[in-house]
């Protein structure tokens, strides 16, 4: 059988990753098998390329994997950056001082490191699921400045009930200079513009010769539109936000119901299912 889709591009979180953590065995066949057949697979998430790396791994994937939103694409293997966009420091001190003077929980990222303005419940609850530790800065904008630290993302944690006034300000502050992006309930990011998940994609298909028309990407949050709407089959999890959903050309099942899976066994091997 020809394969009508040849590389399927997936988020990790809230999509790949089931609810309590892990990747299903179901989800975890189906990928080998759809990698066997000699498809591609690939993750592209927000997350620092340190917490979302041993997962790659576990799944036996080769090749590229994209981490904050696309401002980092490594080697899996080599660990080789063949992306590495960052905020430039002057600016990232000035975005931080904005959010601190607003009262912001706010994070900065500089590769396989991370600080963080406050040491508290979000804080810990965010280093238990992402596997990772951060440096706490009280005076992160002061830091940063310090340290010429020029950060791959920033990011605002917040009550779910906050995001949405988080989300409209960082976008209205920042966003005609930067990409403003929301990935989870609780989370505000902020990259480079032009590194998001759709230039991800882009990036991804371009490095393995596949068209466009040939990729599916399954994402369930606003960062993941992008690219949704820039692969030949965009999929949202029926889990995701409704604007996600409502872009997608397929909605799948949840996260904890094998969504990405059943997308891989229906469009990407063409099986009943």
């Amino acid at each position: 059988m020809k394969m009508q889709y040849k590389l399927v591009v997936s988020d990790f979180d809230g999509t790949l990753r089931r609810s309590e953590g892990g990747i299903s065995d179901g989800n975890v066949r189906a990928i080998s098998d759809y990698v066997k057949a000699g498809g591609i697979f690939a993750l592209c998430t927000g997350r620092m390329a340190s917490s979302i790396r041993p997962y790659a791994k576990s799944l036996g994937l080769k090749g590229l994997l994209a981490a904050y939103q696309g401002a980092i694409i490594e080697d899996i293997e080599s660990g080789k950056l063949v992306r590495d966009a960052r905020i430039p420091s002057e600016k990232a001190a000035a975005v931080c001082r904005r959010l601190e003077e607003c009262g912001h929980h706010i994070h900065v990222y500089d590769g396989d490191t991370f600080y963080s303005n406050r040491a508290d419940e979000f804080l810990r609850k965010y280093e238990r699921i992402c596997g990772v530790k951060a440096e706490i800065a009280p005076n992160i904008s002061e830091t940063v400045e310090k340290e010429r630290i020029c950060p791959h993302k920033i990011l605002v944690m917040c009550a779910p009930e906050e995001r949405a006034a988080a989300y409209s300000f960082a976008r209205e502050a920042f966003g005609k200079d930067l990409y403003v992006t929301t990935s989870s309930e609780f989370l505000v990011e902020i990259v480079v513009k032009g590194t998001d998940k759709g230039g991800a994609l882009e990036y991804l298909a371009e490095h393995y010769g596949v068209p466009l028309a040939q990729t599916i990407a399954i994402g369930d949050n606003l960062n993941d539109l992008p690219m949704v709407e820039k692969a030949g089959l965009g999929v949202a999890v029926e889990n995701g936000e409704k604007e996600l959903k409502e872009a997608a050309d397929f909605v799948t099942r949840t996260c904890d119901e094998d969504g990405v899976a059943y997308v891989i066994r229906k469009f990407g091997l063409g099986e009943t299912v």
